[in-house]
């Protein structure tokens, strides 16, 4: 056995040690900081933790971590040097945050990759030997007012020199990737990646929102980038220099046999498969497909035309690494990641399945299968008992680790009376009416809610871009091909598949009214996407949000909406 598979043999057997272990090395470092101190009073005792030190959320801890950015020394939270902030994306919670890094986050990404690597390698034949698509972006990297840098997570570490001793196999040279105009950098890379085409086993993103953006932007250069290829030139828009020098490596010959395919490819009527035709050796789609990105698999399947496995590799957030899925070819719907017990401490709050809780903590070792579980992190940059808010559920183990399914977000998305709809009640829905859009041949490219309470009763407003799965490069107004029947359909479908609580005062109209479907013109999800990417989140980790609270938010939705349907019965009680 090779030492990868030892080294993850090692880790799951090993669990329980692992997990005591990584807790009393984080108290032996932060036991005596000003946060800590308050609950243990230097102890490092495990029991005493459990005991004394608070389950928190964000907020709790947000004026410690504000006053570290301010100026004030790391050992205010963390007893290991404070090195940088990460700013998460902001698109699914509703705000930006800041998490404090150290220096151990880098030998985690290491373990991450590793790991992940020598999945991929064994699952798939000859991928260590191909080229390797991820369509990553940077962010400006900004300072707190102490000087450290500021940058989302996926920015940070492609900075870093971690990433160059890692990501080797990528067909963009460094310079492409870490443009800072994220339209060029876009651009190249898929200019790069079309050049060589005939070495890529894999395309994807870490997020499969980003990858979807990235189709779309296809869809508008396909045409300019096979131009590009013919005559053997990059685009003078193209006006970074690192950009075009670096690409001019790549793109060193006028090749207009592969520009004849690519235009070949890209003007049919439909796009299904786009990917596995433009790549043909690609062995999978890489990008995160759980969670609020479940929404996107019905388009990625069309672009693969099923013919590519969807893989999600790793669960992770801005507040720790989580674990990896062992099993890449599952459907996106089985996809479990098996948690690895030395990327920080773990607790789990057990978890009712109608969101209730029994308020009991459990570690790692002890979860229960079947069971719901919250998850609290306590990691070594400061974070103690801290709720990440996902829901999760325990679906085996892989030696003493558990291996868990992402469900959904703890908080509620939608609520206009009692009822509480989940992200999780919401992506069924979503499949429910992906269902009944196929019968038209219509697919969606863009999701978002909201609950409207403006209105008496209150009821839930979905937004959907539409388009058709033929014609795809047609000029034809989505519009003239919209049947008020399917999407009255779509709409009766969607409810139907809500929890019993909102049915229930559904059924009573005057608690909670019918629900309504808005769609959009095409390029509105983009449009949204701006929006947010203007008030500082990060493209390489846009998710679009699967309801939406901003006011400003709503207004680019609501000038772009073509047509409004509404369900016409109340869902079975």
């Amino acid at each position: 056995m090779s030492r990868i598979g030892c080294d993850l043999e090692e880790l799951t057997s090993n669990a329980k040690q692992i997990q005591d272990d990584v807790l009393t090395k984080i108290l032996k470092a932060n036991a005596n900081t000003e946060y800590l101190r308050r609950f243990l009073q230097g102890s490092t005792d495990k029991e005493l933790f459990k005991k004394n030190v608070p389950v928190v959320s964000y907020e709790d801890v947000k004026p410690y971590i504000d006053r570290v950015a301010n100026g004030e020394p790391s050992d205010i939270i963390s007893g290991n040097h404070i090195t940088a902030f990460f700013r998460s994306s902001g698109t699914s919670g509703g705000n930006q945050k800041i998490f404090p890094a150290t220096s151990i986050l880098s030998e985690n990404i290491q373990i991450l990759f590793t790991i992940t690597s020598a999945i991929m390698y064994k699952c798939f034949d000859g991928f260590k030997q191909g080229k390797v698509i991820r369509f990553t972006f940077t962010h400006p990297i900004s300072t707190t007012p102490c000087g450290l840098p500021l940058a989302p997570l996926i920015t940070s570490f492609t900075k870093s020199a971690c990433y160059k001793s890692l990501a080797k196999n990528s067909p963009s040279p460094d310079q492409v990737i870490l443009c800072p105009d994220t339209k060029q950098s876009m651009y190249c890379q898929l200019l790069c990646g079309l050049v060589q085409r005939d070495e890529v086993v894999s395309v994807g993103a870490m997020f499969a929102s980003v990858l979807v953006q990235v189709i779309h932007f296809l869809e508008i250069y396909w045409k300019e980038l096979a131009s590009n290829i013919r005559c053997g030139h990059v685009s003078e828009w193209i006006t970074d220099l690192s950009c075009r020098d670096s690409v001019s490596t790549i793109l060193v010959e006028p090749n207009p046999k592969l520009a004849d395919l690519i235009e070949n490819e890209c003007g049919q009527k439909s796009w299904q498969g786009i990917v596995s035709r433009l790549w043909p050796k690609a062995k999978c789609i890489e990008a995160i497909v759980t969670g609020t990105m479940a929404q996107y698999i019905p388009a990625l399947e069309f672009y693969s035309n099923n013919e590519l496995p969807l893989v999600s590799k790793v669960y992770a957030s801005s507040e720790a690494f989580f674990g990896v899925n062992l099993e890449p070819l599952s459907k996106p719907q089985h996809v479990s990641y098996t948690f690895l017990p030395n990327m920080s401490y773990f607790e789990f709050i057990d978890v009712n399945v109608d969101g209730g809780t029994t308020g009991e903590i459990v570690d790692l070792v002890n979860l229960k299968l079947g069971r719901y579980y919250e998850i609290l992190v306590t990691n070594f940059s400061g974070l103690h008992r801290c709720r990440v808010g996902d829901v999760l559920q325990v679906t085996g183990f892989y030696n003493m680790a558990p291996q868990l399914r992402f469900v959904r977000r703890k908080d509620t998305v939608l609520s206009v009376y009692v009822e509480s709809t989940t992200e999780e009640d919401l992506l069924k829905a979503l499949a429910r009416a992906t269902v009944v859009l196929e019968s038209s041949d219509l697919m969606y490219t863009g999701f978002t809610s909201y609950a409207d309470v403006s209105t008496v009763p209150g009821h839930y407003v979905v937004y959907m871009e539409l388009r058709a799965k033929v014609d795809y490069n047609s000029s034809t107004d989505v519009l003239l091909q919209l049947d008020n029947k399917v999407l009255v359909e779509c709409c009766c479908a969607m409810e139907q598949s809500f929890n019993g609580a909102y049915r229930l005062f559904r059924s009573k109209d005057e608690h909670i009214g019918a629900l309504e479907l808005r769609v959009v013109q095409q390029g509105t999800f983009d449009s949204l996407m701006k929006f947010f990417l203007s008030r500082g989140a990060s493209l390489a980790q846009y998710k679009t949000p699967m309801c939406i609270n901003s006011v400003e938010a709503l207004k680019t939705l609501e000038d772009k909406v073509l047509a409004r349907f509404f369900s016409d019965k109340s869902p079975p009680v």
